[in-house]
């Protein structure tokens, strides 16, 4: 890896509950130039805390990154949504030789150093703690539910559609021309279940 980066990516996700990334971005800054890393390109994101890292722009993020690039965060959690994802992320950008701070903490998460090593290890140790918590609630969650005779399984459908009771309305709404996203948003369906549902009544709607 070459002493200057080619390239350094500041990754902020900020959430309903913390909309204002300024202070984020601040300390990401102060912790780069504490590095001798002077020029950061931020990518920001608003997201829930809960989405999958894979299903956001970190996951072009790391996708782009090369060999000698750094990636700073403004802590751990910001990686994923559990010590896996945070885990799996890291095992990307190492194997990518990309270097990973988390400001919060004070770490490199990746280095080719002890300290880098020793915590990469205590991570994967607490992932895998983590995985097994998971899969032993889940068993007793089910075991649980069987003592007390639920059935387990997805239920069946009753068939039943809201849109049922307002049959009359719709069609007379059709008719006289309202549009299907109208009539959607109007009773708080999305347009495929209404489309579904036109389709299951058999109502034709004239083009």
């Amino acid at each position: 890896m070459t002493d200057i980066p080619k390239k350094v990516i500041g990754y902020l996700r900020v959430s309903t509950a913390d909309q204002d990334p300024a202070k984020n971005r601040a300390d990401v800054l102060s912790f780069a130039n504490s590095k001798g890393l002077l020029k950061v390109e931020f990518v920001e994101e608003k997201v829930s805390g809960l989405k999958s890292w894979r299903k956001r722009l970190l996951a072009q993020v790391v996708e782009d990154l090369k060999a000698g690039d750094v990636l700073i965060v403004p802590e751990l959690s910001r990686l994923g949504r559990s010590l896996v994802e945070v885990l799996e992320v890291l095992n990307l950008l190492t194997a990518k030789d990309v270097v990973v701070y988390s400001v919060k903490e004070g770490f490199q998460l990746n280095g080719k150093d002890i300290q880098s090593k020793v915590l990469r290890t205590m991570l994967a140790l607490f992932a895998e703690i983590e995985r097994d918590l998971i899969v032993a609630r889940t068993k007793e969650a089910l075991a649980a539910r069987k003592a007390a005779g639920v059935k387990l399984g997805r239920p069946p459908g009753s068939g039943k559609s809201k849109l049922d009771d307002y049959r009359t309305e719709i069609e007379a709404m059709l008719k006289t021309g309202s549009s299907k996203s109208f009539i959607a948003r109007k009773y708080g369906v999305g347009r495929r279940t209404l489309y579904d549902w036109l389709y299951k009544k058999n109502i034709v709607v004239k083009a």
